[in-house]
């Protein structure tokens, strides 16, 4: 045989060996599972410290991923928040500051789970990612602003919310007992009859797993898990209630007498314990009920984790854990969102990588960052015009830092929050007119003392008045059209579907 066609006979057999030993090398693109709450609080949560509310599978999951302390969301309600880490722009780049898709204001853009469906992901949305109006599209089983494009395939899952059988009572505006349990964006509690199936997280619960079964092994998936509590009402079955009974054992959060005294009116949250007339045995049931389901919440995660195990994809799947904003239980007489306090702005965020040590970083994140960090981690491109950050290496190294400023906004009350290491500016109206707040987190950490008019302040004030002028013109230095600007009127008045 003549030598040349003896290297090509030997090429042909040496090299289907090479490629297929690289390709069974080749590790498996992971999967993402990316499970998100809403309305929830970190303080909630045993593994941010809370001693009294009972979370084991959150906990657990903490403890094999990185548990972030200092996450913040970009938009202190839902709708602009979930439209912006979807986006990866900021509100006041797409001017969303309600309760729409992000569509048409990114035009074709591609969203974070549409960029994995672009390359070839699998993905599903199960409940609520985008906005749904919590009850009315739960109960209707409507999908509000949610984005057909980012999907591969969609699931609602209808519940009866307020209208469930069971011990029900209204906490909001109803200080003679007179009012029956109502639905709407209202403070109400029912130990509901059933058991987790009846209620929409179970059903999300139970979905979730039957994709992760019917998915394991058959390419690389990204499933979006939307768990609606712990949202007001507080339903849940009665059994999650039992931990926090009677309601009277649970306290209230340190509170001081005239602590309004030195905040713009901007700065009163729209919910508050006077005009929501909530006794202290109110706020302790609604403490109690918001608990109870978080609890209930915190059970259907461990369904889902527990199918991930099962299926065998835990080890080639990335966990995301956190909630679109935080929530006030009280602290300073506030209740709910919007606030730019830390009980309102900042949000648990648990990232489980396998490979990757256990951790807690206390580098300041925002939701936003979750984009082009998990974009990376996967291997897929990220795009240069996301305005989040990615923070993978934090996940190496929890000392890390990629912000030094986190950057937050309340439309509704035309509000802004840059937060660092050690202080806590608000900002209200671009030109500061509605008013502004500045606290020294180190001294304060509860936020309680305004020192944003104070003379010794000024300095830091109009430094943190300049950094935000010049955040907001990065921020709006974009491929998209500049935005109009928000309006000041309240989320409560917002219309919700039934």
């Amino acid at each position: 045989m003549p030598l040349s066609r003896f290297f090509v006979a030997a090429a042909l057999v040496v090299l289907p060996l090479i490629v297929s030993r690289a390709n069974a090398a080749a590790p498996a693109r992971p999967n993402v599972l990316f499970l998100i709450s809403d309305d929830l609080t970190a303080t909630a949560l045993g593994c941010y410290g809370n001693p009294i509310c009972r979370t084991p599978n959150i906990d657990r999951l903490a403890t094999r991923g990185t548990r972030f302390t200092r996450a913040y969301c970009n938009g202190t309600y839902c709708g602009p928040s979930r439209a912006s880490f979807m986006s990866g722009y900021y509100p006041t780049a797409t001017g969303i500051y309600g309760y729409t898709s992000p569509r048409p204001a990114i035009g074709d853009r591609a969203t974070w789970s549409q960029h994995f469906k672009n390359a070839g992901y699998y993905t599903a949305r199960v409940s609520k990612i985008y906005h749904m109006g919590v009850p009315g599209d739960i109960e209707a089983g409507g999908d509000s602003a949610d984005d057909p494009a980012s999907w591969t395939e969609r699931f609602n899952s209808p519940g009866p919310e307020w209208k469930a059988p069971g011990n029900g009572e209204t906490l909001e505006n109803n200080p003679d007992g007179t009012k029956p349990v109502m639905g709407g964006n209202t403070f109400v509690v029912v130990e509901a009859d059933g058991d987790d199936l009846v209620h929409s997280d179970g059903k999300s619960a139970a979905k979730a797993v039957e994709l992760i079964e019917q998915h394991a092994g058959q390419g690389p998936f990204f499933l979006a898990v939307g768990f609606v509590r712990p949202h007001v009402p507080f339903v849940a079955p009665k059994s999650y209630f039992e931990p926090y009974l009677p309601y009277d054992k649970l306290p209230l959060p340190t509170k001081l007498a005239g602590d309004w005294d030195d905040l713009p009116k901007a700065g009163i949250n729209y919910k508050t314990s006077v005009n929501m007339k909530m006794d202290e045995r109110r706020q302790k049931k609604a403490i109690g009920g918001y608990y109870a389901c978080v609890s209930y919440m915190d059970a259907q995660v461990g369904k889902v984790l527990a199918a991930l195990e099962r299926s065998g994809e835990a080890d080639n799947t990335i966990v995301i854990f956190t909630s679109d904003h935080g929530y006030h239980l009280g602290e300073h007489d506030f209740w709910a969102k919007v606030s730019l306090l830390d009980p309102s702005s900042q949000v648990p965020l648990i990232i489980r990588v396998p490979g990757k040590k256990p951790a807690v970083c206390h580098s300041l994140a925002e939701l936003i960052d979750l984009y082009p960090t998990v974009a990376s981690l996967c291997g897929l491109e990220v795009p240069a015009r996301l305005q989040g950050k990615n923070i993978a290496r934090m996940l190496d190294d929890p000392r890390a830092t990629v912000r030094d400023t986190a950057f937050s906004v309340a439309p509704s009350s035309k509000g802004f929050l840059l937060r660092d290491d050690r202080w806590a500016y608000l900002q209200y109206a671009e030109d500061a007119s509605l008013g502004i707040e500045l606290y020294d987190i180190v001294a304060d950490p509860g936020q309680f003392t305004n020192l944003a008019r104070r003379p010794e302040f000024a300095a830091e004030v109009q430094r943190f008045q300049g950094k935000l002028k010049a955040t907001l013109q990065a921020v709006r230095t974009n491929d998209l059209e500049k935005p109009v600007e928000p309006p000041v009127k309240q989320p409560r008045k917002q219309k919700q579907k039934t």
